[in-house]
């Protein structure tokens, strides 16, 4: 009788919103159907209360069923965060982590939380045997590490839940081990109900010809470093944050170490509050940045692959992807660490350094999951390329460089245009670089006192000559990198010295 009112006292202490009780009745609604063998997927969006919702059905399970429950996660800090919120609902729980050899003491315990690699190497070494497990949930689904537990599960229900129903890899379909996807609402709806931060989303084009695919699918971590520490993608993050984080709570994601390190140093020298955090750091030194981070004002932390699952800081204002990726879970993942709301705080800004939107959608446009968990074949097939994105993009002048060029009322050309002027005249194709170098030097000439002041004028149009070497390059159908670099060397070249000739 003690534990009946023990949890009908935390029940009523721990609220569960509309949208959650909704979804949890339809789970157990299943549960009903299917009491065994049977796997289903429920998806929610980050910071929709995944925690809260399969803590709750734990909870229900145990008291109407009698059996016991095991919970599955992928990274040691989300073992502690579950066991917490499984306590939170009266759920007495037991973590088997790298110390627990056997569970001598299981009798005391109706639900264990377990780290996937752990529970795999107790099981396989008969090390340990659960009795009376009727279900198993699987936090962050998507990853396919999972699978190889399943096998020792067969008599259970399995409820996998994550917020992209998206396997993190293409070849596994996560269609091919859950037999339904139970969808909850939309980031949208949540927003609009307000129990999601509204994003403010900022692009910067970006491109990335230069960049390689992997064997896992997405880019590969050398080819972004390449890209990502060069001096000018380093400036170019730096303005983007002072145009549009410049005070805020920021995350910055990156892909490379060196890339993490090179924002730092860039940052720092900047004299900005920032630190760097990766997988290389102890445990201690991760405790004493994420503290810093907690409590210090407008600080920014840039970080590599450590901070998308199992971190939670409502605080966050500002979300930098300083990447590309081909993951769509990694695209969710990253923005969500910013979309917690705080009474302080009902929108926080995303800056996208790396065509994501592009490439994805907007973060919170509505997903269409059934889909993509039924055909994600169809639903990679069908994403925008990079050169497709890159070609419709479009050079707009900042606000303060052009400014610097206020006495010139023509600043843009268009190569489209202007190629297809020299094929109707049978004019040479590089004719269309000579005009475009004519109208910049005199851009530069028109806004200049001298012949120094027009040659720096012109370090501030690189953007506008990237953008206009890019387009001509699309034109003639020759568009390496290394072709693009030298064209842009070229006309560089050619500017300075048409300058030159202006003020002869």
């Amino acid at each position: 009788m003690r534990v009946k009112s023990m949890t009908i006292e935390k029940k009523e202490q721990k609220t569960l919103y509309d949208y959650q009780q909704r979804d949890i009745d339809k789970i157990f609604g299943r549960l009903q159907e299917f009491p065994e063998n049977y796997n289903l997927l429920y998806q929610l969006p980050t910071g929709g209360g995944k925690t809260v919702i399969f803590s709750e059905i734990v909870r229900r399970f145990i008291e109407t069923t009698k059996k016991k429950v095991v919970v599955l996660t992928h990274r040691i800090e989300l073992c502690g965060q579950t066991s917490g919120m499984l306590t939170e609902f009266d759920v007495k729980n037991k973590v088997i982590n790298s110390n627990v050899k056997n569970l001598d003491d299981q009798s005391e315990y109706m639900c264990f939380v377990a780290m996937v690699e752990t529970l795999n190497n107790r099981l396989n070494e008969d090390q340990l045997t659960i009795e009376n497990v009727g279900m198993v949930i699987i936090d962050e689904a998507h990853y396919n590490s999972f699978r190889k537990l399943f096998r020792f599960f067969n008599n259970c229900f399995i409820l996998g839940v994550t917020a992209t129903p998206l396997s993190s890899n293409m070849k596994l379909p996560m269609k091919d081990h859950y037999q339904e996807l139970i969808v909850g609402d939309t980031i949208s709806s949540l927003i609009k109900k307000g129990f999601l931060a509204k994003p403010v989303t900022y692009t910067y084009n970006v491109g990335l010809g230069s960049l390689k695919i992997g064997m896992n699918g997405d880019y590969t971590v050398k080819s972004s470093e390449d890209l990502y520490t060069n001096a000018l993608m380093q400036d170019k993050l730096l303005k983007a944050y002072e145009e549009r984080s410049k005070g805020k709570k920021t995350l910055i994601f990156n892909n490379g170490i060196n890339t993490s390190l090179q924002v730092y140093e860039s940052f720092h020298k900047a004299g900005l509050p920032i630190r760097h955090l990766d997988n290389t750091n102890s445990k201690q030194e991760r405790v004493e940045i994420l503290k810093w981070f907690k409590i210090t004002k407008g600080a920014i932390l840039t970080s590599v692959s450590i901070l998308t699952t199992g971190f939670d800081e409502p605080t966050v204002e500002s979300i930098i992807l300083n990447r590309a990726t081909k993951s769509l879970t990694l695209y969710f993942q990253m923005i969500g660490r910013g979309s917690r709301i705080l009474p302080s705080k009902s929108e926080f800004s995303i800056i996208d350094m790396g065509n994501n939107t592009a490439r994805f959608g907007l973060w919170s446009d509505d997903m269409d999951w059934q889909a993509i968990f039924k055909s994600p074949d169809f639903y990679y097939d069908n994403l925008l390329g990079d050169e497709e994105i890159e070609r419709s993009f479009k050079y707009v002048m900042p606000v303060e460089i052009r400014k610097e060029f206020a006495k010139s009322k023509q600043i843009d050309f268009d190569i489209e245009e202007e190629y297809a002027k020299t094929k109707r005249n049978g004019l040479r194709s590089k004719s269309v670089l000579e005009k475009s170098i004519e109208q910049h030097a005199l851009m530069c000439a028109e806004n200049s006192e001298d012949v120094f002041d027009a040659r720096m004028l012109s370090k501030l149009l690189d953007d506008d000559i990237e953008f206009r070497v890019r387009r001509y390059s699309y034109c003639i159908s020759k568009s390496t990198k290394n072709y693009r670099d030298w064209l842009q060397e070229d006309y560089n070249r050619k500017l300075r010295s048409r300058i030159n000739k202006v003020f002869l």
